[in-house]
């Protein structure tokens, strides 16, 4: 698996051709998924303001889409990042704390289906054969390329899916806790809440979070590498 997503650390513009749409897309579909979810439940905060939407642009946050992905590239850390958030008023929900749980859930579980999506890319770009109007598209370097995007979308979806299901709030796995807690500890948890960007920002600085998700990414690279 490897030769097909590490490319060369001193070629910052192909990494970026590599990395650019997975980030997007990754990012962009985890906050309309949640968007969509809250509005099942009926909360319609984020489609009154137009952010029920898959045009990246409308999500993209200076810091979270764009420094801190290249942050993480660059580190070799697990990629971390964040779109602009998407609107939730969870006080509209019907349930607000039992509601609060899918809401937050829709986040990984959007990255989960997209590191499927990419696992299937993937496949059909080792073997284009399978394939023969797309390897018409998709030939030479471009099916080159496209192996390795399809690569850094399987470890950014993996990174972000894992990364959000940490019970820190106001990370996914946080507020699902939170949803699941008895009032009086669920309130303790609330209390973490403005101190949640911080930690996070102080486990990806120091790579802290190597020891908690390496196992998990170690075993999924494995079943890669199994199946090219």
């Amino acid at each position: 698996m490897q030769g097909v997503v590490r490319l060369n650390n001193g070629n910052w513009i192909a990494q970026i051709a590599v990395y650019a749409i997975p980030v997007l897309l990754a990012l962009t579909v985890h906050e309309v998924a949640r968007g969509y979810v809250a509005k099942y439940f009926g909360d319609d905060t984020a489609e009154q303001e137009g952010r029920l939407t898959f045009n990246a642009l409308r999500h993209v946050d200076p810091i979270g889409t764009v420094l801190l992905p290249l942050l993480t590239l660059v580190l070799g850390s697990f990629m971390f990042g964040w779109a602009k958030p998407m609107p939730i008023a969870f006080e509209k929900l019907r349930n607000p704390k039992a509601d609060m749980f899918w809401v937050s859930a829709a986040g990984p579980a959007a990255n989960l289906l997209m590191l499927l999506f990419w696992g299937v890319v993937l496949v059909i770009s080792l073997d284009m054969n399978l394939f023969p109007a797309l390897k018409m598209i998709f030939a030479g370097e471009a099916e080159g390329w496209l192996a390795n995007v399809a690569g850094a979308g399987l470890r950014i979806n993996m990174s972000l899916m894992l990364i959000n299901l940490l019970p820190i709030p106001p990370l996914a796995g946080g507020r699902m806790l939170i949803s699941l807690l008895p009032d009086r500890a669920a309130m303790a948890m609330v209390r973490v809440e403005p101190y949640g960007f911080f930690i996070m920002i102080g486990l990806v600085a120091t790579n802290a979070l190597s020891p908690i998700l390496g196992p998990v990414a170690f075993t999924v690279y494995r079943v890669m590498d199994l199946v090219m």
